[in-house]
């Protein structure tokens, strides 16, 4: 009887490279690509927070996401009248995934803005983005941390996040360009801290619904790979 390791086919990611500090003027930036996908990330900390911390001693972390209009093979209007439900979805799924590794006490009433422009969009553009804004929040927090501002370290641990999916075979390959993403019979998103502990996973059957076995083997192979995403989080910060 086959388990659920027999069904990973392929656990490696694809060429990941980080652009660190290509803006002199926010506290922390990064390019990440992650295959052809490649993504900006900014990130600004502002003195204060919302109404609704205000004199708590906490500060606060939010993500905005938005799709540059030649991203994709046709251009993308910029949304001008607000952001759509997917754009939503995923500036929420950013946030709060920083959010999860992050002591806001130890931030002070500060607030923590952290923008994810997709410049070519090729499959994993939100998973993408959460790794791409750990490495760009760790450049934030140890600058504060340079000028007196913070006295300690607010990070926890580390953050990645990559997608996962069952072929039409039944096998489950990892990081998932567009033409994978969109044949896959299921495709699945996972957030998870170096230690192993998931903090989203976010999975649906397009196709047949998929088995008890195979997601186990999701979920591992996320693991596995999620493993290189890490050690070249590690890589990126030491430059």
């Amino acid at each position: 009887m086959s388990s659920s390791s027999d069904l990973i086919q392929r656990t490696a990611p694809r060429n990941i490279k980080y652009t660190i500090n290509p803006n002199p003027y926010a506290k922390g930036s990064v390019v990440v690509e992650c295959g052809n996908t490649k993504v900006y990330v900014t990130v600004t900390i502002d003195e204060g927070v919302p109404p609704f911390l205000k004199g708590k001693g906490e500060g606060w972390l939010t993500a905005e996401y938005s799709m540059l209009p030649s991203a994709t093979h046709s251009r993308n209007k910029r949304e001008r009248n607000g952001a759509s439900g997917r754009t939503q979805e995923i500036q929420r799924l950013i946030g709060r995934s920083l959010r999860s590794i992050i002591d806001l006490k130890k931030v002070g009433e500060r607030t923590i803005q952290i923008d994810c422009d997709v410049m070519v969009a090729d499959g994993g553009t939100r998973t993408t983005s959460i790794s791409g804004a750990y490495v760009a929040l760790s450049i934030a927090i140890k600058k504060l941390m340079d000028e007196g501002a913070i006295k300690e370290n607010p990070l926890s641990e580390q953050l990645a996040a990559i997608s996962v999916g069952v072929t039409k075979e039944g096998k489950v390959i990892a990081d998932l360009n567009y033409e994978e993403d969109s044949s896959c019979e299921t495709d699945m998103n996972v957030v998870m801290t170096k230690s192993g502990k998931f903090v989203e996973v976010q999975g649906t059957a397009e196709g047949h619904p998929f088995s008890h076995d195979q997601l186990m083997a999701l979920l591992e192979c996320a693991k596995i790979c999620l493993n290189t995403v890490f050690d070249k989080q590690i890589e990126a910060l030491k430059c």
